[in-house]
């Protein structure tokens, strides 16, 4: 029998994190135990699936320019010992989990120190909004690249990269199993009680910079609806720093935490004030109805405004064209214009319910309930290392 394939995956945030996960479980599925071995860097998640991570992650979800830079020595040490770890352990196939530029920098140090490793890249650069140039750029590291949204493969095609949409998991997510009454009775919410969702982020950074705004947005509608129930699912990475954070409102907030109280708590929300991001996708599969806010470092949203083309941040309005959810970013993102948009959908279930419709139509647009975007993903890797003449053992 030939020896098992050797995958090493990279992931460096909560939702690449997860991804890496869900690969695992669907290789694992299709090749057997002693079909395929991991190596890599990971979360939770892919602990779980048991890949043993040489350091964690949580201090490398960085986002902007200048969280980037800042971290720069200690991002340098996880690249050199990510390439050290390749080189070492010479994977049959490197899939490399969304994290763009810190990934650029991992393909680099694998294409010179462990020649011969593929390089898959999991999660495109969302060059269809900004720095187109980075189709060319991957094409030169990437043996293959595999999107999550059905319009992105001609991009990278066109500058010679191979690529293959295998779908987002987000947009084939069953809710059915969501339990909303469960929720309202962990919460003690009577059935007709509004439920406000916060969702500040799953980066550090971020819940820094979006809580004290989300903070006063929810501080001010429980002022005016005694009856309305705080929600904050808390991303693993950051779930200590919610608690603190919350512990310290005038009016209580219930943090939940974990996958399943993470679903009950979008179907049981009236509305929900999210930061952009892989989070809104979710709450609009949810059927909740939400209002976006974003800020970024000043000098990250400096530059972004220049090389962004698209008139949107959040996905689902940029494959609607309008905003089907309120977006409000960056000088727009205040508590009085965020708090405004949200009692308008916390007080009238017409606008709401047009707005779930309307996130709905979008989401169709996106390619939503695509089959089993893990196992088309699995079977992805598996065909690339066949035609590179490595085959696995079933």
């Amino acid at each position: 029998m030939s020896q098992p394939l050797k995958v090493m995956l990279i992931a460096i945030e909560a939702s690449a994190d997860a991804l890496g996960a869900g690969l695992a479980h669907a290789l694992r599925a299709r090749l057997g135990e002693a079909g395929v071995r991991f190596v890599g860097v990971g979360g939770a998640r892919m602990a779980a699936e048991g890949i043993a991570s040489p350091f964690s992650i949580d201090d490398l979800s960085l986002v902007g320019v200048i969280e980037i830079v800042t971290s720069i020595p200690l991002a340098l040490a996880r690249i050199d010992a990510i390439v050290r770890l390749g080189e070492a352990e010479r994977p049959d196939v490197a899939v490399l989990v969304d994290a763009s530029v810190f990934n650029w920098w991992v393909a680099e140090g694998l294409r010179r120190r462990a020649p011969g490793v593929a390089i898959v890249k999991y999660a495109a650069p969302q060059v269809w909004a900004t720095r187109p140039w980075r189709a060319r750029s991957l094409a030169r590291q990437a043996d293959h690249l595999m999107t999550l949204f059905a319009f992105e493969p001609p991009y990278f095609e066109a500058a010679g990269l191979a690529s293959t949409f295998v779908g987002s998991p987000t947009l084939s997510a069953d809710h059915a199993d969501a339990n909303p009454d469960r929720l309202r009775a962990e919460i003690g919410a009577a059935p007709d009680d509004p439920i406000l969702l916060v969702l500040p982020g799953s980066r550090p950074s971020e819940v820094k910079r979006l809580m004290p705004t989300f903070e006063e947005v929810a501080m001010r509608l429980k002022d005016a609806r005694p009856r309305l129930h705080l929600v904050v699912p808390a991303a693993e990475t950051v779930t200590g720093l919610v608690k603190a954070r919350v512990s310290g409102w005038r009016h209580a907030a219930h943090v939940v935490e974990g996958e399943k109280s993470r679903r009950d708590a979008m179907r049981a929300a009236t509305v929900a004030l999210a930061k952009s991001g892989t989070v809104t996708t979710e709450l609009a599969m949810a059927g909740c109805p939400m209002v976006v806010g974003y800020k970024a470092n000043p000098i990250t949203a400096l530059i972004a405004r220049a090389l962004i083309q698209v008139k949107y941040l959040t996905l689902i309005n940029i494959a609607a064209g309008e905003a089907a959810a309120p977006e409000f970013i960056q000088g727009d993102c205040t508590a009085s214009k965020l708090g405004a948009a949200l009692a308008a959908l916390l007080d009238d279930p017409a606008r709401r319910r047009a707005q779930v419709a309307a996130q709905t139509a979008a989401l169709a647009k996106l390619g939503a309930g695509a089959p089993d975007p893990f196992g088309a993903a699995a079977d992805t890797v598996i065909r690339v290392l066949a035609e590179r003449g490595r085959a696995a053992s079933n």
